[in-house]
C-alpha cells in the first residue's frame, strides 16, 4: 500500500494521475448512443480528491460504491487504499460490490478478492446497516451512479445509509454525480401506502435531482425515521447543470447497457408491472419490449437466462414479438404511449397487470386511468398538480443551476 506522507507528495500524485495516458474502460463499458458527448470539464464529486482526503484524515471509513464508483479510470476503493486511508469496510448496494450480481439476486456478505476488504451487503439479510456494522466507522461516503427514477433502488439505500448514520451519530459524505435524466420532472407522485424499496419518497417517477440533492431533501423534508436528520456533506460537482447532457462512462447496472437504455427507462420501467417483456435476457434491456400474443408485429425476441444480468427473465424462453426501440429518438418526458398501444392490443387484459405495477407507478390511479381508455394527454393533466407542488420544494433543494 502506498502512504502518501505529506502535501507536497499528494500534489505531485493528482498531477501525474491527471496527466497520465487514460487505460482502456473496465468491462462494463456504457458506449454512447444518440446523446452528444459529455462535457469533458465535468469534474464529479469523486475526481475532487483536494477536497475529499482532509476530511478524512485519521478516520476510519466504510464505502457505499459499487462498479460506477471511478475517479477516473481507477476504482474509488483503489485510490483511497493507495493514499492511505483507512477502510474498514464496503457495504453494497443491488448487483454487488463490482456490478455484476443479477437483477434482484440478493447479495452476500464476504470479502472482496481484489482490495481484501470486507463486504457488507445491503441486498440480502439487512437493507440498513445495523449499529453494530457501523461501531468502527467514523465516516460513511456514498458514491454511486443514479439514473433519476424513484424506482431505481440505489437512492433508497442511500436512504437507508443515511438513516442508520442519524441514528448512529455517524457522518456521511456524499460524491455527487450528474443525472442523465435530469433535465426534466415527470410522472405520478407517490402515494404514502405504496411505499416500498422501489418507491422510498413521495416524489414523481423521473425527480430531476442528483444524490447530492436528493439527500438534501431527505434531510429537509424530514422522511428519515422519526424525522431524523442525517450530517452529511456533499462534494458538488462542478462544471456541469441540469440541462447539460451526460453520457455515462459505465452502464449504472447490468441491464441498462448504454445512454438510449438509461433515457428509456423512465418509461420502459413500468411494463416491469405487466406481462410485456423489457428484453431482460438479452443483450438489449430495455431497448426492446414484446410479448408472444402480438405475432403481427414483425420485431421479435427471446429471453434466455443470463448470468450477471437476468437469472429468470420474463417470458423466459418464449418468443416475443414488439418493438426495437434502440434508434428512436427520445424526448424528455414519460410516454405513455406504447404502454397503451400494448395494453390496448393485449387481448386478455384482465391479464395484463402483474402484482408490481402499482408499485413503480406509486399509485392505484395509473392502472384504473389505462383501463378506462384515458389518453396519454388525459393521464397526464391530473399529474400537473403534484407535479407543480413538487417542482416548487424542489427549489429548496438544488444545487445546480
Amino acid at each position: 500500500m502506498i502512504i502518501i506522507r505529506n502535501a507536497s507528495c499528494l500534489l505531485f500524485l493528482l498531477i501525474v494521475m491527471e496527466c497520465s495516458p487514460k487505460p482502456a474502460l473496465p468491462s462494463g463499458d456504457l458506449p454512447s448512443s444518440n446523446n452528444p458527448p459529455a462535457k469533458v470539464d465535468v469534474m464529479v464529486g469523486a475526481d475532487q480528491l483536494d477536497v475529499l482526503l482532509p476530511m478524512l484524515k485519521n478516520r476510519n471509513v466504510a464505502l457505499v460504491v459499487n462498479h460506477t464508483s471511478l475517479v477516473g479510470q481507477t476504482h474509488l476503493t483503489d485510490t483511497l487504499q493507495a493514499l492511505g486511508i483507512i477502510i474498514k469496510k464496503v457495504f453494497a448496494p443491488e448487483h454487488g460490490f463490482r456490478g455484476s450480481a443479477a437483477d434482484g439476486e440478493k447479495i452476500n456478505d464476504g470479502f472482496d478478492a481484489r482490495s481484501g476488504l470486507p463486504i457488507v451487503s445491503l441486498y440480502g439479510n439487512n437493507r440498513k446497516p445495523t449499529p453494530e456494522q457501523l461501531t468502527d466507522v467514523d465516516i460513511v461516503i456514498f458514491d454511486i451512479q443514479d439514473v433519476g427514477t424513484r424506482f431505481y433502488t440505489y437512492i433508497s439505500t442511500m436512504h437507508y445509509v443515511m438513516e442508520a448514520c442519524a441514528e448512529q451519530g455517524k457522518k456521511m459524505i456524499i460524491l455527487d454525480r450528474p443525472n442523465p435524466n435530469g433535465n426534466y420532472v415527470d410522472g405520478p407522485m407517490r402515494v404514502p401506502e405504496l411505499k416500498s424499496f422501489v418507491g422510498m419518497h413521495p416524489i414523481p417517477i423521473v425527480h430531476g435531482l442528483t444524490v447530492g440533492e436528493l439527500a438534501q431533501m431527505i434531510n429537509g423534508e424530514r422522511w428519515l425515521e422519526n424525522g431524523l436528520k442525517c450530517d452529511i456533506e456533499i462534494v458538488r460537482l462542478k462544471n456541469w447543470s441540469h440541462q447539460d447532457s451526460y453520457s455515462l462512462p459505465v452502464k449504472p447496472s447490468p441491464n441498462l447497457p448504454n445512454d438510449q437504455a438509461v433515457k428509456l427507462y423512465p418509461s420502459l420501467c413500468l411494463f416491469e408491472g405487466t406481462v410485456v417483456s423489457v428484453g431482460r435476457g438479452t443483450d438489449t434491456p430495455f431497448l426492446i419490449i414484446g410479448n408472444p400474443e402480438f405475432k403481427h408485429m414483425a420485431f421479435s425476441f427471446t429471453p434466455r437466462p443470463m448470468p450477471g444480468m437476468s437469472n429468470d427473465p420474463p417470458q423466459n424462453g418464449k418468443t416475443c414479438y414488439g418493438m426495437d426501440l434502440s434508434e428512436v429518438e427520445v424526448e424528455p418526458g414519460i410516454n405513455l404511449k406504447y404502454l397503451l398501444d400494448f395494453y390496448h392490443k393485449y387481448p386478455d387484459k384482465d391479464k395484463f397487470f402483474i402484482g408490481s405495477f402499482d408499485r413503480l407507478a406509486g399509485t392505484p390511479v395509473l392502472k384504473e386511468q389505462i383501463k378506462k381508455g384515458l389518453t396519454e394527454e388525459q393521464i397526464k393533466e391530473t399529474w400537473q398538480e403534484g407535479l407543480q407542488a413538487y417542482q416548487e420544494m424542489r427549489k429548496k433543494y438544488l444545487l445546480y443551476p
